[in-house]
């Protein structure tokens, strides 16, 4: 009795300590605050890390200027890696690592692109702002 009592407790101790690093495995990587996008010589980049989900959630840009997306991937092997971003009709299966930039047409103020895993699991907006 006194082992089934033991091995009980010590499978709830492992599954629920795998249960705890599957949920905070990432959340270095994922931001609650919206970034801020930068504009440098008539172009705003727009920085998005895919792995696990998209970093950051939310990002405010300026409306009317081009924009161009770098989407950085660092082993990124889960569905954040298939990405599509239906406003503009763009999708593609990111690199495991490395670097792809999207170009995007100057957006009129107050619409939203938003990004998202093939599965609707994950995704990311840009809010075009004056």
């Amino acid at each position: 009795m006194k082992s089934v009592i033991l091995s009980l407790i010590i499978a709830a101790i492992v599954i629920g300590g795998a249960v705890l690093l599957a949920k905070g495995g990432n959340s270095n990587n994922l931001q609650s605050a919206p970034n801020i996008a930068a504009v440098s010589d008539g172009k705003q980049v727009i920085e998005i890390y895919a792995k696990g989900g998209y970093s950051p959630r939310v990002t405010i840009a300026k409306a009317g200027v081009p924009t161009l997306i770098r989407v950085k991937t660092q082993g990124t092997f889960d569905c954040s890696s298939a990405l599509v971003i239906p406003n503009i009709g763009y999708r593609t299966s990111l690199p495991p690592s490395g670097v792809t930039e999207i170009e995007v047409p100057a957006q009129k103020s107050g619409s939203i692109l938003q990004g998202l895993c093939a599965m609707g699991m994950y995704n990311f907006q840009i809010h075009f702002n004056q």
